[in-house]
């Protein structure tokens, strides 16, 4: 089992708060992470549990032995009433764990968000430093109290960089080895799961539709999201196109970034950029299941991206510093991949995919930290081996390998 970066947040939010809701896509160990507790355990894929849990959701409630968690909550997200009548009765740190594989406090089954009374963890699937066992190793907390100093490349061959982005992070892929074993795998998460949980957060009365969209939203990973664009590509009204977003959002298979702004310029693009939440399932969609269809691809920069992207989620959600994520676009195309933001610090992010950089590819960074009078450093990501150094007296600019978040 992988040792989780998320564990001692875990323990934590039980030891201030009466409900603790820990939730994530499907299959990317939220139960293996709860059933380590030992607490007594209840799952509302069973039928029976379900039934009595929505005929009497108070009763229910209030018969359960305690400590308890609570799994697949987003089947009976009636249950938050029961739970809001139980604390507010008894408010004992800890009484309740809840998982479910979509954010229930945004469905519209749900008659309470429990405000003031829960607390909320994403898990996201496996970071590449779970996956070395360097659970504890936060690249955004080094970055922000002890700059990229603090860093290290890790000794990786490019072939392993390249299959470990087109694995991605669901831990059930790392024990497959096959090409073909994995694209059934992907194959059967999207026609069980993904549709399952769509189901599940709201009104689905057209299955092939939204598969239709599922598909058609893969290839605009890392692009501006344009509801216009997307609703007349998939044949089905902005509305719909708009729920169906949502509906993704809350079962963690699809993120919004937003733009960045500031005073500094009235020129930005307002619109969010969307990203798929793992490079695994998002090579997949694309028809990419080997390294070297990888090195090949059309779409080799936007995977790499999206690797970077989930990766920054992962370290950004797990972090003391807690900053915020957001990317840069201007009207006159200066673009930045990601700016990450705490006060008045900044780091600007751009994504290569190449084994070499050169300074041009910091341009837009240089505009950027001309433009701002907070303090900014400049991160070129690259699939090369060792840290370089692009900055000058007055700008720190560094060209960093993927192989850090290893």
């Amino acid at each position: 089992m992988y040792k989780r970066s998320a564990k001692d947040i875990l323990h934590e939010a039980l030891s201030i708060s009466p409900v603790v809701l820990l939730s994530g896509a499907r299959q990317v160990g939220k139960s293996t992470l709860c059933l380590s507790l030992e607490n007594e355990y209840r799952v509302f894929d069973n039928l029976t549990e379900r039934a009595s849990a929505l005929n009497d959701p108070i009763g229910y409630v209030a018969t359960l032995p305690k400590p308890i968690i609570l799994d697949e909550i987003q089947k009976v997200p009636e249950i938050l009433e029961g739970i809001k009548i139980a604390v507010d009765k008894e408010r004992v740190n800890g009484t309740f764990l809840l998982t479910g594989s979509a954010n229930v406090l945004d469905m519209k089954r749900a008659k309470d968000t429990l405000a003031g009374r829960i607390v909320e963890i994403v898990l996201w699937s496996l970071s590449q430093k779970e996956l070395n066992n360097k659970p504890y190793e936060n690249i955004i907390d080094m970055l922000f109290l002890q700059g990229v100093e603090a860093l290290s490349p890790n000794p990786i061959e490019h072939s392993e960089l390249f299959e470990a982005i087109v694995n991605g992070g669901y831990p059930e892929i790392m024990k497959i080895n096959s090409k073909r074993g994995k694209s059934l795998w992907f194959n059967a998460y999207i026609s069980t799961y993904v549709e399952r949980d769509i189901r599940d957060v709201g009104e689905l009365r057209d299955i092939s539709a939204f598969i239709r969209f599922y598909n058609i939203i893969a290839p605009r990973s890392c692009g501006l999201l344009n509801k216009s664009d997307l609703a007349n590509d998939a044949m089905l009204s902005e509305a719909t196109v708009s729920n169906y977003l949502s509906m993704l959002e809350m079962i963690y298979q699809i993120s919004l970034v937003e733009a960045y702004s500031s005073n500094i310029s009235k020129r930005f693009i307002k619109s969010p950029k969307l990203f798929m939440t793992d490079s695994g399932l998002f090579a997949h969609l694309l028809d990419i299941h080997s390294t070297k269809e990888l090195q090949s691809s059309p779409h080799k920069g936007d995977v790499v991206e999206t690797f970077v992207y989930a990766e920054l989620l992962k370290h950004i959600s797990y972090s003391e510093v807690q900053p915020k994520l957001y990317h840069y676009r201007t009207n006159d195309k200066k673009e930045i991949d990601f700016i990450i933001e705490k006060r008045d610090k900044i780091f600007a992010i751009e994504v290569k995919s190449s084994h070499s950089i050169k300074k041009e590819a910091f341009k837009h960074i240089v505009d950027f930290q001309k433009k701002s009078k907070k303090e900014i450093v400049g991160i070129v990501f690259y699939a090369g081996e060792t840290i370089l150094s692009f900055g000058d007296e007055q700008y720190k600019r560094y060209a960093l390998p993927l192989s850090i978040f290893f």
